[in-house]
């Protein structure tokens, strides 16, 4: 089994903001390979589904992003899972909008649902997959613009983004994380 955690912030006006692409970014796999109805457990919201021949939780803690780490971790306890059976989607300053980047371990770079998934893990070997959101230009407007929705504009890369990220999921599940960067860049035009 995999667990697959989108990293955002529970609150109903909060759904469209840049910070919470990680919950959109399963929404869109659940949609997209027909996973059960989300229900709640693990302090989170879960479904559960085939990814070609894997078995998929998805997971969107409801524990804000600050404590993300501690749904995670009562679900991979759970389950016995190791580190890198987990995924986590989540949004990334550094990446120019719509770009896509997967990597096991690596530090929070500032993200607090990274930092408390590494504490309640124990560890940072899990897998990332980094979507990029890009970087406002200056440290006193990064605040504003990763709680701040996305904009009408950018629905032409994002709803692609997350269109292509569901459709070459069976990738990710399969362990071909450069070839899911390889599609996922093809679609971004790079």
């Amino acid at each position: 089994m995999l667990l697959w955690t989108g990293l955002g912030n529970p609150e109903t006006g909060m759904s469209r903001n840049r910070h919470n692409v990680g919950f959109m970014a399963v929404d869109r796999i659940a949609d997209r390979h027909g996973f059960s109805p989300w229900r709640k457990r693990f302090r989170g919201e879960i479904a559960e589904g085939m990814i070609g021949r894997h078995k998929v939780l998805l997971l969107k803690p409801m524990t804000y992003m600050n404590l993300s780490g501690e749904s995670v971790q009562q679900a991979a306890a759970f389950y016995k899972l190791p580190a890198d059976a987990i995924t986590a989607f989540h949004d990334e300053l550094d990446l120019e909008p719509g770009r896509i980047r997967v990597k096991r371990g690596g530090g929070a770079a500032g993200h607090n649902g990274l930092r408390s998934m590494d504490r309640m893990l124990g560890t940072k070997e899990y897998w990332r997959v980094r979507l990029g959101i890009g970087h406002p230009g200056s440290r006193e407007r990064v605040t504003g613009h990763v709680l701040g929705d996305f904009s009408r504009t950018d629905r032409e890369w994002l709803d692609p983004m997350l269109d292509t990220l569901a459709d070459e999921a069976v990738l990710l599940a399969d362990g071909k994380p450069e070839l899911f960067m390889t599609r996922m860049a093809a679609q971004a035009g790079e």
